[in-house]
């Protein structure tokens, strides 16, 4: 598997720093509001989610960068690594962006576990493109079924440990069952 050329860095470093600057004419907040900036923070339920530079929420993008370069190979398979990352961290900032709106960030604190969400910080949401990427690039280099494997393990590890993954968030996000969010929140 061939990787990515400069060009593709220089783009994927462009596209990057376009979706930043966007979410500042946003008036998203550039790092979390309480002023501390962390690699890590582990607890969902605080102030202090989506709002660092990782979370419980990670593992899920880097999932995204496993669909989106299994979606990438099978509807542009003769088109550069490099463009199809492109069109991954296009698709990653969108959602982003669209997350972070007011109906998403009230949707999710309507129907989802995320009690008191008020949208991710710039670092988080820029960080989420880049465990995006990273989950992009190493699928691109594991076999499909290793990255299978991976992303069910993370899917099942999030779930154990918070009640929550990907695909209870898209779930929940979409048709919410009541009995998965009073599970959630621990009853």
């Amino acid at each position: 598997m061939m990787g990515i050329s400069r060009t593709g860095w220089l783009v994927a470093a462009a596209l990057l720093a376009a979706f930043a600057a966007l979410l500042i004419a946003m008036g998203r907040p550039p790092i979390c509001p309480c002023g501390t900036v962390s690699l890590w923070h582990g607890v969902v339920q605080s102030n202090q989610n989506s709002q660092q530079v990782s979370d419980w929420y990670s593992f899920s993008h880097v999932i995204h960068g496993f669909i989106f370069y299994g979606l990438s190979r099978w509807l542009m398979p003769r088109q550069p690594l490099w463009v199809a990352l492109a069109v991954a961290i296009g698709i990653e900032a969108a959602w982003e962006i669209l997350e972070n709106s007011p109906i998403i960030i009230d949707r999710y604190r309507e129907v989802t576990m995320a009690y008191g969400y008020s949208g991710d910080s710039i670092l988080n949401s820029v960080s989420d493109a880049i465990f995006m990427v990273i989950g992009f690039l190493a699928a691109s280099r594991m076999r499909w079924w290793v990255t299978v494997v991976i992303a069910i393990a993370f899917e099942l590890f999030t779930l154990w440990t918070i009640r929550d993954n990907l695909t209870l968030n898209v779930l929940m996000l979409v048709s919410p069952v009541e009995a998965i969010k009073e599970w959630q929140s621990g009853g």
